[in-house]
């Protein structure tokens, strides 16, 4: 389920040279703090295996390590409270993952808000400062949920619990500097456990952060959709969009055949015909949330005269036909659940498609089993909202130009401290510091090394000759942000 895009490779490749480059240019200064590093990286420096000082925090256990090296790697499974209010009331198991470089450096906290991938990675902000990285998987994704799941333990207030409990028990390891990041529903993450507990991390770094503060005007998302890219590569987006739902008893034939062929079903949506058009309806946001504007060429040219073989082939590959069946809904339950409660979710006009749509933007109740109770509490995104608009300190915030979810965004207010909200040019749901214009990615790699506490003396004194400490590792810091298929962040 999880394909990347052409065009989201694309960025990648752009962001791995932009990197390459930043690391050469910036070797002298990067020498400074990397002279420090004398200590094995299986040893604290009084003897005690990193190991076994992890293994002995209480309610710690090892799943695995992996080797990597330069690294130690370890996922492990930490015991939380299912409700951090009432921490008698039942406990379940969470996986966390750590990178280990050298208790001497700082470290990054980092969370996508869905699962935690247990293979050795680095988000950007930890190349940047060269240090330690610890992942969360997010609470009530699979495994990381309680037996029975008491749903209403899933908000944003019990996840940001989870993530101080992690900080509290490994800060006593990992004394220096901690920053927090996380790309789209992790960036959210990352905002919102600084909202709850200010005090633990030094500085925030989030990507593409949607933030829907009133969930019922979305307003900001038609404006966005009229002017994105090019009129002729909307025009061509939109059209086989458009004639997907003309063409809709054909191709839903073809959509039987194909869900009887691979063993789905649509007990969860109710029917084939809903998650048909949710499909449909996905196409043109997810084109710009992972494409960029030199896919368009990919498009069908004209819709119209295109086979339909051309127009399902086209809406599998960027929105996925498999998307709103129950076997692809199974893993995002959490997501949607948030998305109904607390989250909020965008829905857009899109008049192009002329009353064709039946049902239009499908809300997030649609995909979320009937068994599990939902009601919509308004007032949280208003809190985080005004939270960061007079309380943001030390805190990042990078989007893309072409990228949806953009379009309602963090704006630090008058009462934030050394904060920042900068774009990435024709940027998709990929945006990195990296992929910033030269000015503003020099501004904000400065940034992200002196809440560190690591910037180099050089930069410290010229915020322009900032740069990566730790060299560009292609397997390491191959972006984990991957097309979840579906309208999720």
């Amino acid at each position: 389920m999880r394909k990347a895009f052409r065009g989201f490779l694309s960025l990648a490749v752009l962001i791995g040279t932009a990197g390459v480059t930043g690391a050469s240019a910036g070797a002298a200064t990067a020498a400074e703090p990397a002279a420090s590093l004398s200590r094995s990286v299986s040893d604290d420096g009084t003897g005690a295996d990193i190991k076994d000082r992890i293994l002995a925090i209480p309610g710690m256990s090892l799943i695995e390590e992996k080797p990597y090296a330069g690294y130690r790697y370890f996922v492990l499974n930490y015991t939380q409270p299912v409700d951090h209010r009432h921490p008698s009331r039942g406990t379940f198991q969470q996986r966390i993952t750590v990178l280990h470089k050298d208790t001497s450096r700082p470290t990054v906290f980092s969370t996508s808000g869905y699962n935690v991938s247990t293979n050795p990675g680095r988000a950007e902000p930890t190349r940047i400062i060269d240090g330690n990285q610890v992942s969360l998987e997010y609470r009530y994704f699979t495994p990381s949920r309680p037996a029975p799941a008491d749903w209403s333990k899933l908000d944003i207030r019990q996840a940001a619990g989870d993530q101080h409990r992690v900080f509290t028990a490994l800060k006593r390891i990992y004394t220096k500097k901690w920053l927090t990041t996380g790309v789209s529903k992790g960036g959210m993450t990352a905002t919102y456990f600084e909202r709850y507990y200010p005090e633990d991390m030094d500085g925030v770094v989030a990507y593409v952060a949607p933030n829907d503060v009133v969930d019922k005007e979305d307003s900001a998302y038609d404006r966005f959709f009229e002017h994105v890219g090019t009129r002729e590569c909307r025009d061509r987006v939109n059209a086989v969009q458009r004639e997907a739902l003309v063409r809709r008893g054909p191709l839903e034939k073809k959509y039987r055949e194909y869900a009887a062929a691979n063993g789905y079903t649509f007990a969860t949506t109710g029917s084939l015909d809903k998650a048909y058009e949710a499909v449909v309806m996905d196409y043109v946001w997810a084109y710009w949330q992972y494409s960029l504007l030199s896919d368009c060429d990919t498009i069908p040219a004209d819709a119209k005269t295109a086979p339909g073989q051309a127009i399902w082939d086209s809406v599998d590959s960027i929105s996925g036909f498999s998307t709103y069946t129950d076997q692809g809904l199974e893993n995002y339950t959490p997501y949607y659940y948030q998305a109904g409660t607390q989250l909020g979710s965008p829905s857009i006009r899109q008049p192009w498609l002329g009353g064709l749509s039946r049902y239009g933007y499908q809300p997030p109740r649609t995909f979320v089993p009937r068994s599990i109770a939902m009601k919509f509490q308004p007032s949280v995104m208003r809190d985080v909202d005004n939270w960061v608009k007079r309380h943001a300190d030390r805190m990042l915030y990078v989007y893309g130009e072409n990228d949806p979810w953009g379009a309602e965004r963090f704006r630090p207010g008058a009462g934030s401290r050394d904060s920042y909200v900068m774009t990435v040019p024709g940027g998709n749901h990929g945006a990195a510091v990296a992929g910033l214009a030269e000015d503003d990615r020099a501004k904000a790699t400065a940034a992200i090394l002196r809440w560190a506490d690591v910037a180099p003396a050089a930069v410290r004194d010229d915020p322009a000759k900032a740069a990566p400490l730790a060299t560009f590792d292609a397997r390491l810091d191959k972006r984990d942000v991957m097309n979840e298929r579906g309208q999720r962040p």
